[in-house]
């Protein structure tokens, strides 16, 4: 055991082996042997040895401990239930036994063998806990059920009456117990009930969260429309602390309810259970001001009652009546919350969202206001007044982001922009000062400068200045060598770099960004979506393989995180649990991750039809089968990971993202198509019964052509939609979600061409079926398909040509365009050569014949049928196609190598030294980039073009 902890799994092996020498029937040595052998990579034989303990059904502690461990690295957690299922038969009063077999099936979530298992622990131990394991699992088979309405009229009150029975015998102990009785009468919508365990005895236990019962209680007053009790209960919370935001909104959503209603408080009562309460207009700003007034006592300056003020006005102006209560000028109260609050970084988020109480004449106005009263001194005239310490910094940092949140910066000319960009560089170095003594791990005080100045730069790139992005890159790399761990730079480097077709640097500044765990599918898109269309094929499998080991795990992990849950009656965390993991599996991410990872690995892989079947094998996939939740994607991505100061209309929309996803569903649908069609092609290579026999249906290969056919059918169907999609013409945020690859798939004819071999794949099927004999027409129609396939070929070739990479009036201009066509064309000359090998496997059998008869016969010639012609000047055709196309591959690399970007002058020669290596280093980048690309595209292409050579019938 020793040796398997230190990771020395052959040593282990060996002792066990000297020890099962002594002791033949030593199953605890065998386990342990068996976890060696799964270590090192002998599943099979790991797998045996352990069934054949488990076959003896153990009841010694060491051996079941050791089995656990080893199923649980075989991904096999079902047998683990069934070891314990079988040692509890054998010891059935064993408390330990009985609560790991509970938890064996919390790991595959066998929820009604939980109630079961709960139930029996409980009898033989009555301890609290496993009776509430044994409720809880019922309200997981309410969860779990498809039929809501047998969720709730069986589990829900089945789990209630339970609950019930321990309130009556005044059984209940714990904290989680009411939280479990709390959460079953939510489920069952029975409010009242909720409401009276939360106010009653049984809520006193309610202490572990602050304000829990508060909390609670209001829930409960909300679904129960009881704005009285919401609305006092706020105010009293309000009271005791003036700085809680979610409460302002309660508060305020209940004053108008009661408005609405006409509520008046009943005479001689209480107003409400929860005391006083405020209906009126004149109340509600009373009761603000009031805050306002209390907070200048306090010994902290509190941020709500100011903002609560604003978001007064602001309700008050949508319902059409601010005149009437003189809470006063919005402008004011926000240059005046400046004055108090604008040195702290929050302060431009808490204004960002009341500034469309200013009316837009007097956005110049308020600016200059503001700037008017941040401290900053100038050494000599008409310089740039800087700020003297960080406070001031922070106050101007927070005006430049109001600029342009408020669109200043947007209605300048090229040349007040660039005017902008050099003082927010200058702000930017100058502020540097303040940072001298930040860790590397700190951001700089003022790398926010840096960041607008790139925001500008970019207006200015999607207006068509073609030096702005160079200069982006540039300010981005200096920003980052001062503050090596600003995720903002580096997110805003991955994504100019990707659009200007370099994924090189992108793969080591995001590994730098160290996501974590969820972030893999929030923010993993910004890898996966470029990786492989940029023809960094390697990369774009490791940036899959990244991605898939979370999803993978996700499941185990999340099972560990419900039993530790169970263990320590975190009972309301549990759903949330599942609801996380079944969000992950339904991602949009880890559908197209995995998509695209097979059709990675069958076209890194795959080179002759051979090969094409062990990897389709391999990856046990099948034409048949379909793993995507189509009805339930769920877009996980985090599109708004970017800072973007941008007004609301130029910022991402709910429209945008709407949009975004039914493109990524559309395009991962013509994705998914094409693998499952690809991996039907080896199903149908096999011996064909002639046309007469009635083994045809039997043997199942006429069925598998009707699904090829039927897939054909959809892909086709998913195309049209796709294309009617791109009419649209949609243009996202330039730094909002990135378009799919589908408008490069359509327009550079790589859509065509891989039906039109689909299609000739159900054609070479038609003749295998029916034989040479009279086949004229259909083998017509197969050698005019390959005439049209080359000529196809050779038009998507055409849009690969040109430069990659030009220089132009001194200025770069990048083609990625060219670079995706290229990854295209690859992927179409693969399955065109996958489809030639499924003719190559029809048309040999039929040439053998065609010999032996000639053999017979003693002829000297039996006239071949056209087929074979066609065939061999197709499969010639291909291959001088793909020379062609390797040679220009060459050429562009002797280009590349040759290109010196040193003479490269950015043309608005703002650049000081410093800025002029990173521009060589921004440069150097995307020039090797670019090379590597072009190298990996090449080394895939010179093994296509061994397959063809293969291919002489």
């Amino acid at each position: 055991a020793d040796y398997l902890d230190n990771g020395n799994n052959k040593m282990a092996i060996q002792q066990a082996d000297k020890l099962l020498k002594k002791h033949k029937d030593l199953h605890c040595a065998k386990v342990l042997k068996a976890i060696g052998l799964q270590r090192t990579g002998k599943q099979d034989e790991a797998y045996a040895l352990a069934q054949e303990v488990a076959a003896l059904e153990p009841t010694d502690d060491n051996s079941l401990q050791a089995l656990t461990i080893l199923y649980r690295e075989m991904h096999r957690p079902e047998l683990v239930t069934k070891l314990y299922e079988a040692a509890v038969k054998k010891v059935p009063n064993s408390e330990e036994y009985h609560s790991h077999l509970f938890m064996a099936y919390a790991r595959v979530g066998e929820y009604k063998k939980m109630q079961q298992a709960g139930m029996a622990l409980y009898k033989i131990v009555p301890k609290n806990p496993y009776y509430f394991w044994s409720v809880m699992s019922l309200i997981m088979q309410s969860i779990s059920a498809q039929d809501e309405n047998l969720s709730k009229t069986m589990f829900l009150p089945l789990a209630e009456r339970m609950v019930e029975k321990m309130v009556k015998e005044d059984k209940i102990e714990a904290e989680a117990e009411v939280e479990l009785y709390y959460m079953i009468l939510e489920r069952l919508e029975k409010y009242k009930e909720a409401l009276d365990v939360v106010r009653g005895k049984l809520g006193e236990k309610l202490t572990s969260e602050l304000q829990s019962r508060e909390n609670k209680c209001m829930a409960m007053y909300k679904k129960l429309c009881r704005w009285p009790e919401c609305n006092a209960l706020s105010r009293r919370l309000l009271l005791k602390n003036s700085d809680d935001w979610q409460f302002y909104i309660t508060y305020f959503d209940s004053v108008f309810q009661l408005i609405d209603e006409s509520w008046t408080p009943p005479p001689e009562e209480e107003h409400s259970l929860e005391g006083e309460v405020h209906y009126s207009i004149e109340q509600a700003v009373k009761f603000i001001e009031e805050r306002i007034t209390e907070e200048s006592k306090s010994s902290r300056p509190l941020r709500g009652p100011y903002l609560a003020k604003l978001e007064l006005i602001r309700r008050l102006r949508c319902r059409g009546c601010n005149d009437e209560y003189k809470l006063g000028d919005p402008e004011e109260l926000m240059f005046q919350y400046f004055k108090k609050f604008g040195d702290k970084p929050c302060c431009f988020t808490d204004l960002k969202v009341f500034v469309d109480l200013l009316p837009s004449s007097q956005y110049t106005k308020f600016i200059s206001q503001l700037l008017g009263v941040i401290p900053l001194s100038t050494a000599a005239e008409g310089e740039i007044a800087l700020p003297a310490d960080i406070k001031a910094l922070q106050q101007h940092l927070c005006v430049v982001q109001l600029s342009r949140l408020l669109g200043i910066y947007h209605a300048m000319e090229k040349k007040q922009k660039l005017a902008v960009v050099r003082e927010l560089m200058f702000r930017y170095r100058h502020g540097l000062e303040f940072g001298k003594s930040c860790l590397k791990t700190e951001l700089q005080f003022s790398d926010y400068y840096c960041l607008l100045a790139v925001h500008l730069l970019l207006d200015l790139w999607l207006e068509g200045e073609e030096t702005a992005v160079w200069q982006c890159l540039t300010l981005l790399e200096e920003g980052l060598s001062h503050s090596p761990s600003n995720a903002q730079f580096k997110l805003l480097l991955i994504r100019i770099y990707c659009r200007l077709g370099a994924f090189e640097p992108v793969a080591e500044l995001y590994s730098s960004l160290d996501a974590k765990h969820i972030q893999h599918d929030t923010i993993g898109y910004l890898l996966t979506r470029y990786a492989e269309s940029l023809g960094h094929y390697a990369a774009a499998s490791q940036s899959c393989n990244f991605a898939l080991r979370f999803f993978h795990s996700n499941q185990k992990d999340t099972s560990e995180y419900i039993i530790q849950a169970y263990k320590y009656g975190a009972f309301e965390k549990i759903p949330e649990f599942i609801a996380f993991r079944n969000r992950l599996n339904s991602s949009l991410h880890f559908a197209q991750v995995r998509t695209e990872r097979m059709l990675l690995d069958l076209l890194l892989e795959a080179n002759i039809s051979t090969s094409l079947e062990e990897s389709i094998k391999s990856m046990s996939l099948s034409p048949e089968e379909d793993d995507i939740p189509w009805k339930d994607l769920r877009d996980n991505r985090d599109l708004t990971v970017l800072f973007s100061w941008d007004p609301k209309d130029r910022d991402i929309s709910e429209e945008h993202r709407k949009l975004s996803l039914e493109e990524e569903t559309m395009w991962l649908r013509i994705r998914s198509l094409t693998l499952r069609l690809v991996s039907g092609l080896p199903t149908l290579s096999h011996t064909i019964q002639p046309k007469n026999s009635e083994k045809t249906a039997e043997n199942g290969v006429s069925s598998k052509i009707d699904t090829i056919r039927s897939l054909l059918q959809q892909l086709e169907a998913a195309v049209d939609s796709g294309k009617k999609f791109l009419e649209q013409k949609i243009q996202y945020p330039v730094l909002g979600p990135p378009p799919t690859r589908m408008a490069g798939f359509f327009s550079n004819g790589s859509c065509q061409c891989q039906t039109s071999l689909f299609y000739l794949v159900s054609d070479i099927y038609e003749l295998d079926t029916n034989g040479l004999e009279d086949s004229a027409e259909i083998q017509e129609r197969i050698g005019n398909s390959f005439k049209s396939l080359v000529e196809r070929l050779t038009d998507l070739f055409n849009k690969c040509k040109g430069d990659l990479i030009e220089v132009r009036d001194g200025t770069l201009k990048t083609h990625p365009n060219l670079l995706e066509n290229l990854v295209f064309f690859v992927e179409t000359i693969s399955i065109a050569l996958w489809v030639s090998s499924y003719c190559d496997s029809v048309l040999r059998p039929f040439k053998s014949n065609l010999q032996k008869k000639k053999k017979k016969k003693k002829e000297s010639s039996v006239a071949m049928p056209p087929v074979f012609t066609h065939f061999l000047d197709y499969v010639a055709e291909l291959q001088t196609l793909t020379s062609n196309v390797i040679d220009h591959i060459k050429g562009l690399e002797i280009i590349l190598t040759a290109l010196k970007l040193e003479e490269l002058s950015l043309k608005d020669t703002l650049l000081l030294q410093e800025e002029k290596k990173f521009t060589k280093t921004v440069q150097g980048k995307v020039q090797s980039s670019y090379h590597h690309s072009v190298q990996e595209i090449g080394e895939l292409l010179k093994k296509r073009l061994d397959t063809i050579k293969k291919l002489k019938i």
